[in-house]
C-alpha cells in the first residue's frame, strides 16, 4: 500500500512537471535542442549569400542544422530535391518557404521551422582610402557614415574634401543601378549636418580620396608638396605660407609648370611675384599638380626634366621634399 501511494505521488508530480513545460518542449529531443544554437543577438536583416543560418525543424532531428546561404543565394537540406531561395528574405520569410517545400515534396505532413541567423556575411562595408585604417566590417543593426569611418580610425590628414559613398543594392533587389554619393567632409564633420550622416545597410564602399597635391620648390624654407585641403585650388600666397616663406628672394618673377591637359608636358607660366607680395597684382591661384618654382637670387630657372625629378622624389617621401634645385 505504502509503494502504490509513492508512485501514484511520483507520477503526479511528473505529469505536472510536463504540463508545465508546454507539449512541444516535453518531447523535442535533448540531441536537437544541442544541435542548432537558435538564440541570436543579431538584428533581423534580409538574408544574403554567405549567411550563416540556423535551421531547426521541430522533431526532425536530420533536418537541423546549419547551413550557409550560396553563392547563388540559395540554400539545400537533405530530402528536399530542389534548392530553396534565401537571399533577400527575411528569417521569417524563409521559415515560411522550408515548410511549404517540406510539404510539397511530402517529406513532412505540418512541419514547424525556425530559422535564425547565426552570422552574416552578406552585409560587408569596406572603408578605403584617405583613412587611419582601412577596414571592412559586416553592418549589423543600424550603421552611419560616421560610425563607418570611426571604424577606421577616422581621416588621415591627407583626405580630400569629398567622401565617395558607393551603395550598391541588397540581395533580392535585381538589377537596380549602384550609386555613388558625394559627401562633403566640411559639413559631415565640422559642420556636423545629419543629413549627410547616411545611414549604411551593407553592400557600400566608403571611399576618402586623398586630397590633390601641389609642389613648391626653389628658393624657399620648406619645399615640398602641399595638400589641397581648402578645396579644388590654393594660390600662390597660400603656397608660400605653406613652404614657410622665402628663402633671400630678391628676384621678381617666379614660375608655374602646369600640365597642358593633353598629356604632352607641362606648359611655363612667368607671374609677378614681388608684385602679388607686395599687393600689387592679384594673388594667383594654383591647380592640382602644378609645381610653384621659385628661382634663386641670380634668377637662373630650372630645367622641366630637374622638377619632375623632384616632385617625384616628394612624392615618393612624402610631404616634404629632400632638396632643393641650385
Amino acid at each position: 500500500m505504502r509503494y502504490s501511494h509513492t508512485l501514484l505521488l511520483f507520477a503526479v508530480s511528473a505529469g505536472s512537471l510536463i504540463a508545465q513545460q508546454g507539449p512541444r518542449q516535453a518531447i523535442q529531443p535533448a540531441a536537437e535542442i544541442a544541435s542548432v544554437n537558435t538564440s541570436s543577438d543579431l538584428p533581423i536583416e534580409r538574408l544574403g549569400n554567405n549567411d550563416l543560418l540556423g535551421i531547426t525543424v521541430y522533431d526532425s532531428p536530420e533536418l537541423t542544422r546549419t547551413v550557409r546561404v550560396d553563392s547563388s543565394g540559395e540554400i539545400r537540406l537533405p530530402m528536399l530535391r530542389r534548392p530553396i531561395k534565401a537571399a533577400g528574405l527575411y528569417p521569417a520569410d524563409l521559415e515560411k518557404s522550408i515548410a511549404n517545400a517540406l510539404i510539397e515534396e511530402q517529406v513532412l505532413v505540418d512541419p514547424v521551422v525556425t530559422v535564425t541567423v547565426v552570422e552574416y556575411r552578406s552585409l560587408p562595408i569596406s572603408v578605403v582610402g584617405a583613412v587611419r585604417t582601412p577596414v571592412t566590417f559586416q553592418a549589423t543593426g543600424t550603421v552611419t557614415l560616421l560610425e563607418a569611418l570611426s571604424q577606421a580610425g577616422g581621416l588621415t590628414e591627407g583626405a580630400g574634401p569629398e567622401i565617395l559613398v558607393s551603395q550598391v543594392p541588397a540581395a533580392g533587389q535585381g538589377d537596380t543601378p549602384a550609386t555613388v554619393r558625394r559627401i562633403p567632409v566640411h559639413g559631415l564633420i565640422d559642420a556636423v549636418d545629419p543629413t549627410l550622416n547616411l545611414v549604411l545597410h551593407g553592400g557600400e564602399e566608403v571611399r576618402v580620396p586623398e586630397a590633390g597635391k601641389f609642389y613648391v620648390l626653389g628658393n624657399v624654407h620648406k619645399p615640398g608638396a602641399f595638400a589641397m585641403t581648402d578645396g579644388s585650388e590654393s594660390t600662390v600666397l597660400k603656397a608660400l605660407a605653406m613652404a614657410e616663406g622665402l628663402d633671400h628672394f630678391t628676384g621678381n618673377t617666379a614660375y608655374i609648370y602646369r600640365s597642358d591637359g593633353a598629356g604632352s608636358g607641362k606648359h611655363e607660366i612667368p607671374i609677378a611675384l614681388k608684385r602679388i607680395m607686395d599687393r600689387k597684382a592679384p594673388d594667383v591661384p594654383l591647380l592640382e599638380n602644378d609645381i610653384l618654382y621659385v628661382p634663386e637670387a641670380t634668377g637662373r630657372k630650372a630645367t622641366l626634366t630637374a622638377l619632375d625629378r623632384m616632385t617625384l622624389i616628394g612624392a615618393s617621401v612624402g610631404t616634404t621634399l629632400l632638396y632643393v634645385y641650385h
